[in-house]
């Protein structure tokens, strides 16, 4: 097996922070849900929910996929990359550039460290 580059390896941690930050939403939703009353219960459920999923997606993708470089982790982390970058300019228009540039900016970081030959060829054994 080749060895893994520092591409790959900065790619982990991109997505592994992601899951993180995505996880610890989802369960500060949870909380503020169950301390408090949401304006939709249904709703904060259901965002806190989802927040714990892709979290533990993400951390999933992240270790299992990229750290362990197995192929299949490249998909979902690209595509997670490019749904964050909407994200990122939505928050910059609705006045929060504090969240949106910084959003913008690691998830360019993971494509980048995602689509760079080193991290092609230990995944795929192609440059």
């Amino acid at each position: 097996m080749n060895p893994r580059p520092l591409t790959l390896l900065i790619a982990a941690v991109v997505v592994a922070l992601e899951g993180l930050i995505a996880l610890g939403l989802g369960v500060y939703v949870a909380v503020e849900t169950l301390m408090g009353v949401p304006a939709t219960l249904i709703g904060a459920v259901a965002e806190a929910v989802f927040g714990v999923l892709i979290g533990a997606g993400l951390l999933w993708v992240a270790w299992g996929g990229l750290f362990k470089m197995e192929r299949w982790g490249r998909s979902p982390a690209v595509l997670a990359q490019i749904f964050m970058l909407p994200v990122g300019g939505t928050l910059i228009q609705s006045a929060q550039p504090q969240l949106g540039i910084p959003l913008i900016v690691v998830a360019l970081t993971g494509l980048v460290t995602l689509l760079a030959p080193p991290t092609t060829q230990a995944l795929y054994g192609e440059g």
